[in-house]
């Protein structure tokens, strides 16, 4: 039975969860500009609730991105120095998969395009159906104009497609013939999930190893020293 601690921070929402004894606890608020202050007392508030030390975690879940610029390198960097301290490894998320997983646990869509705000009239696109208990995409994920969306998604089944994300909520003309699942930011209680199946399949990276999902090319991540 594994114990996973799970940070998000790579949108306005800072969120964390923790998968301990099989149950999830998790906490989530939005909180634009100060995630830095806001996700160490947050850690701190769910291990406690849970009577569980962070020594007991086997692994480091984090949203990996796309997102924020800024969020996504605090979410990273807190977890890589939480998984470094107790030496444990990472498990990495996609962004716009745990806002799929979220629209899973909400409106029981088990297929979803989801779509962040990425600013300069741009969005990050991803479309994903839930097949045999876990997520599979059916596009690669990208930075796309809006109007440009239409033709990007796999058509295939698009009626029984739910939205997920900000994306919607500034370009709702992206496209008319989808559901809305009301979800527009990521919750770690949606990660923890699909981290945990990456735990079962042994899909863990190395602190030193941490990279982000930007999907910006312009946009470069510092590894840890030494790398």
């Amino acid at each position: 039975m594994s114990t996973i601690l799970a940070i998000d921070t790579s949108t306005e929402a800072c969120s964390v969860a923790l998968l301990y004894q099989n149950e999830i606890t998790h906490d989530f608020l939005v909180s634009a500009r100060d995630h830095t202050k806001q996700i160490l007392p947050m850690v701190d508030k769910i291990l406690k609730q849970s009577d569980c030390l962070l020594s007991q975690v086997d692994a480091i879940a984090f949203g990996q991105g796309p997102g924020s610029f800024t969020g996504v390198r605090i979410g990273i960097g807190v977890a890589q120095g939480l998984a470094l301290g107790i030496d444990r490894p990472m498990i990495g998320v996609s962004t716009l998969m745990t806002l799929a997983q979220g629209a899973l646990r909400l409106n029981q869509a088990k297929n979803v395009i989801a779509a962040i705000d990425a600013r300069m009239n741009e969005v990050y696109l991803g479309q994903y159906q839930y097949v045999n208990d876990q997520w599979q995409a059916m596009i690669d994920e990208c930075v796309i104009a809006p109007e440009k969306v239409a033709d990007r998604v796999n058509r295939k089944c698009i009626d029984d497609y739910f939205s997920a994300g900000t994306g919607w909520q500034t370009y709702p003309e992206m496209l008319t013939d989808i559901k809305s699942s009301d979800l527009l930011l990521p919750h770690a209680q949606d990660l923890i999930v699909i981290a945990n199946q990456k735990w079962q399949r042994q899909e863990l990276v190395n602190v030193e190893d941490v990279e982000p999902t930007y999907l910006r090319n312009e946009v470069t991540w510092k590894k840890l020293p030494g790398r």
